[in-house]
């Protein structure tokens, strides 16, 4: 295979999704909040009043803020609280009695966080947007990549209530939008009582090497435009949109002349190989037509692959090293097939 060297996975890929909850109540005019399993409640601004369906003993309490400001007011007053926007990774948790909240802050009324905005070559996401918004041709055009993966998510009732932050805040290993972030090296903009200004590498919060403190909520997620080719492709068990068992996002950067790719759903966070990225990127003629021999992007999707889903190590001197089991040695095979059919498309 072209390309000198063995090809090893990022070391320490660390646990996915640590500690990411954190707190919520408001006692904000605007707000709204519902004590479930009771007769008491605040009416909001309009005069509208609220009522909660029937929900586990263990969350009483729900708050409803307007603003981003009254949200993150909201989680800096009650301890233990969870936010919750589309719910449907949240609500699964609770009704499978993995998750008991002592109160929820619901996100549904923050109009900010449900678009995106323009800001120094990059895009402002909000982490509310829902999958089926960003399925959408105008973000499409956007962020292609990204789109893809938001209409890979699930049927429409899902596509229409997960959002983009729900999806990195659970960070499942099989979700459909984490290699794409990944790939193109987003930025999270965290709120919390000392206003926007906390950023964190995406990377480093799907690997725990940063969380949500406490009083603290995904506002934003900054995407780099760089108007550029970009796929994803997935692998399911069965047509139609369904969990990934493998999933690949290529991303070329012309200005950076760097091959950009991350695979998901087959290790507890999205691993980068940055060997084979770096080996072909060089291989690229970036001023040209930028195309390479199916025998090179044969060879990428193979680097790729053994990169994710390395050959075990022997367990002692001398002694042969374990054999695969047939099931991940397919798993291996489908990483390196679509890789090799996102580069391939990328470069199309």
């Amino acid at each position: 295979m072209a390309g000198d060297g063995p090809v090893t996975a990022p070391a320490n890929p660390g646990v996915c999704g640590a500690g990411i909850y954190a707190r919520v109540a408001t006692s904000s005019p605007r707000a709204r909040t519902v004590r479930l399993g009771s007769r008491d409640f605040r009416k909001g601004a309009a005069g509208l009043s609220t009522h909660a369906p029937h929900a586990p003993d263990s969350a009483r309490l729900v708050a409803l803020p307007a603003t981003l400001d009254e949200a993150v007011a909201a989680l800096a007053a009650e301890p233990a609280a969870v936010p919750v926007a589309g719910g449907t990774d949240l609500m699964a948790a609770v009704n499978a009695g993995l998750l008991r909240p002592a109160a929820l802050v619901g996100l549904g009324r923050l109009a900010e966080l449900r678009g995106w905005a323009y800001q120094d070559g990059h895009a402002l996401l909000g982490a509310c947007l829902t999958h089926s918004r960003m399925s959408r041709p105008d973000f499409a055009a956007l962020i292609p990549a990204l789109a893809a993966a938001a209409r890979s998510a699930g049927p429409p009732q899902v596509r229409n209530a997960g959002t983009l932050g729900g999806n990195i805040i659970s960070a499942a290993p099989f979700g459909d939008t984490l290699p794409v972030l990944a790939a193109l090296e987003a930025t999270l903009l965290v709120a919390g009582p000392e206003g926007e200004g906390r950023q964190i590498p995406v990377s480093h919060l799907l690997a725990g090497r940063d969380r949500l403190q406490p009083g603290e909520l995904l506002a934003h997620v900054r995407v780099p435009l760089l108007h550029a080719p970009q796929t994803f492709l997935k692998a399911t068990s069965r047509t139609g949109p369904a969990r990934a068992q493998a999933s690949v996002a290529v991303v070329l950067d012309p200005v950076r002349r760097e091959v950009r790719c991350a695979v998901g759903a087959v290790a507890p966070m999205p691993l980068r190989p940055l060997d084979a990225e770096r080996w072909v990127a060089s291989l690229v003629d970036w001023d040209g037509e930028r195309g390479l021999a199916p025998e090179v992007l044969t060879a990428f999707g193979d680097y790729v692959g053994m990169a994710c889903i390395p050959d075990p190590q022997p367990a002692g001197e001398g002694g042969e090293p374990p054999q695969l089991p047939p099931a991940v040695l397919h798993m291996r095979r489908t990483v390196a097939t679509l890789a090799r059919r996102g580069l391939g498309r990328a470069l199309a």
